[in-house]
């Protein structure tokens, strides 16, 4: 190896806080006695973010004797005996890092199945892990990766793992996961303890332990410190199903709002109602994900290899925003650049994987404001009007910089408490500025953003509701269902997808997690009656196992009238999620289908303006989603699974509800895509 490479290697691994090990040659039988201790490795082993010629190896091996650190061994190898070891290293490990070790790997060879293994200085070892990396920036072969975000072991069970390993391990080679992304909500950061709520909605909750020094906000615990962060990742990953998918395949993460705080936003948390400064808590946050996440984010304390070393910051009110909508405030500054987690990551000719940060820079939520509590009408829940949603977005840039100063929603007159402030950001300058950057620049076929929450537009028509039913809608046209994900984010979507269309960015493919549901449709900056005008396709999969809309609504607008909308129940306790129809059909369509369970009929009573942007909508899916992009099509495959209220009793992880397929053919500049929907197993029912 050239010495100016093996320099860069060594520069790369410490600034990533990893130890660097280079492979060797020529491959030796294992050197070192081995016997597999799973008891001594209780949170497994995992592999991250592998390019061409590296990956990062982790695993953790806690101490209770009062020492401060110890030496693991690490070994890599071409086969699962070891008898073709490749690489060979001691990697220091310490309590200050919560006895996490992070190992990069170099040398390797692209588009290669290798297997790893930790053993401690007693010769116990950890489990055994298989990564695979990735293919050079030339390969033409098709990529095929799958995409998950939302997983509660407080509330639910991980099947979906447990399929996705029984049939990866059943496909032919040239057909198996590259790696699988996590698009966020790793943990629940809010923690329910079964002796307070044995069960919340169907779900039985499940003893994941006690968070240390924890806060009490309503009915969940929520961490203080470093410590309680830490709990709840090594409770996640001692699930069965998660540890044995983190040593299975690679992982490629990005954190989205459970890895700090539910409600929170930058260095700002928020419980009932009250928001508070946390900068504290960001950075101990942003430790804990270091520590437990093999990845290659950056931060901020420096090349140690041994401890992350965030930050001392104080917990100082936010009075003030700055031009980009970012808190000018020292501490907050500080304590959202202790790790930075935006990156692009290529995998052969094919795919360009750019991930984004959608909270650490992203202002607060107008519409989760108390003044917005006003436009909150208990008539129509759920629902938000569009036009206000727009002042409110684009704060004092609205009409050319003359915001109104008030908003009407039918004889009420709403202060416009948005009206001084920045147009609203999720990305922030800096990360937006890098991403358009990024796109621009990529060679990919298929440019892949990685938007942890969703994209997709989520609107109803409840101008088209029945006279009698209910009040008339105040709205002055279409609703939305609030801000909260980077569909609301209206001025900040628009002025990145003109970005596509004018660079003629192509290939222009979005993933996305955080809605708890599967969607498949078009990325497109404006529905009717505005001009639609798609620039790429977009996808969104359904949770893990946290619960989403269909399930919690099941359970709630007893008597409504407008109940129908969102479930149907025209036998006692058989739900549907009608929901679904509203998404992409529109209102009178779910009603007609709650007034004779006709699907057909109900499509020939939809709005095409409603959701043209739309090809599939699924609120009560759960499960995750596959894409194989090759030189001449992306492919997204929805893998659903029944609401997973408890663990599977089968290897394959229990039956599947369904399995759908949206493929688009390469579209050039200038052309707008066009996705193809294949049902390829079981029932979707409401959702095409």
């Amino acid at each position: 190896m050239p010495a100016f490479n093996r320099r860069a290697f060594i520069l790369s691994a410490t600034a990533l806080g990893a130890t660097a090990v280079w492979a060797r040659a020529v491959a030796i039988v294992s050197p070192q006695a081995w016997k597999e201790r799973r008891d001594r490795f209780t949170d497994g082993v995992a592999s991250g973010d592998p390019d061409s010629s590296s990956v990062i190896l982790w695993t953790r091996r806690a101490y209770g004797d009062g020492r401060t650190k110890s030496v693991l061994n690490v070994q890599v190898a071409e086969d699962e005996d070891f008898n073709r070891v490749v690489a060979h290293a001691r990697s220091t490990i310490f309590s200050a890092s919560d006895w996490t070790s992070r190992v990069l790997v170099g040398g390797l060879k692209p588009h290669t199945v290798y297997w790893y293994r930790f053993i401690d200085t007693e010769g116990n070892g950890s489990r055994i892990g298989r990564t695979i990396t990735a293919p050079e920036i030339d390969d033409a072969r098709a990529v095929r990766f799958a995409f998950v975000s939302c997983q509660s072991v407080n509330e639910g069970a991980q099947n979906a793992y447990r399929r996705m390993i029984w049939e990866d391990q059943r496909t032919a080679p040239e057909n198996r996961l590259a790696f699988v992304l996590h698009l966020g909500d790793f943990i629940y950061e809010v923690v329910e303890y079964p002796d307070e709520v044995p069960h919340r909605h169907d779900r039985t909750v499940f003893d994941i332990g006690r968070i240390p020094d924890a806060r009490k906000v309503d009915n969940f615990h929520v961490p203080t410190t470093v410590d309680g962060y830490r709990m709840v990742y090594r409770s996640t990953i001692q699930d069965p199903d998660v540890q044995d998918a983190r040593a299975y395949f690679p992982f490629v993460c990005i954190g989205d709002n459970h890895e700090f705080s539910w409600q929170g936003w930058q260095s700002t948390i928020k419980y009932d109602g009250k928001s508070e400064p946390a900068q504290a808590l960001r950075v101990a946050a942003n430790q804990a994900w270091w520590e437990y996440i093999p990845s290659r984010v950056r931060k901020s304390s420096g090349p140690g290899l041994d401890r992350f070393d965030g930050p001392h910051v104080k917990n100082a009110r936010i009075t003030r925003l700055d031009a980009d909508g970012l808190g000018d405030e020292p501490n907050n500054r500080t304590a959202i650049s202790s790790m930075t987690g935006y990156r692009a990551m290529r995998f052969g000719r094919h795919v360009e994987l750019i991930l984004t940060d959608f909270h650490s820079y992203a202002m607060e939520d107008p519409t989760s404001r108390n003044d917005a509590d006003a436009f909150n009408l208990k008539e129509f829940p759920e629902l938000f009007p569009l036009e206000a949603m727009r002042i409110l977005d684009a704060g004092r840039t609205y009409a050319g910089g003359n915001p109104p100063q008030s908003i009407q929603l039918g004889e009420k007159v709403i202060p416009n408490f948005a009206r001084n402030d920045p147009p609203v950001t999720v990305l922030g300058r800096e990360q937006k500025a890098w991403l358009k950057r990024t796109l621009a620049a990529s060679k990919a076929t298929w440019k892949v953003w990685g938007a942890t929450n969703g994209t997709l537009d989520m609107r109803a028509d409840p101008q088209n509701l029945p006279a009698g039913l209910t009040t008339a809608w105040p709205g002055a046209g279409y609703a939305c269902f609030g801000g909260g994900d980077f569909s609301g984010a209206l001025n900040e979507r628009a002025e990145l997808y003109d970005f596509v269309r004018d660079q003629g960015v192509s290939g222009f493919v979005v993933v996305s997690g955080d809605r708890h549901s599967f969607w498949a449709g078009y990325a497109a900056k404006a529905l009717p009656p505005e001009p639609f005008v798609p620039v790429g396709v977009a996808f969104i999969c359904g949770s893990i196992s946290a619960i989403g809309m269909a399930e919690a609504i099941e359970h709630g607008m007893k008597g409504h009238p407008l109940r129908p909308l969102f479930v149907s129940e025209r036998e006692p306790g058989k739900f549907e999620s009608a929901i679904n129809l509203t998404l992409k059909h529109g209102v009178k369509s779910a009603l007609e289908y709650e007034r004779t369970g006709d699907i057909a009929a109900a499509h020939r009573v939809s709005n095409p303006d409603n959701a043209p942007h739309l090809k599939f909508v699924d609120m009560g899916g759960h499960g995750y989603a596959v894409v194989t992009a090759g030189a001449d099509a992306v492919q997204t495959e929805f893998v659903c699974i029944p609401r997973p209220i408890s663990r599977a009793a089968t290897p394959d992880g229990g039956p599947l509800r369904y399995r759908v397929r949206h493929t688009a053919q390469r579209w050039t500049s200038g052309k707008q895509p066009e996705l193809i929907q294949e049902i390829i197993e079981g029932d979707p029912g409401l959702s095409v």
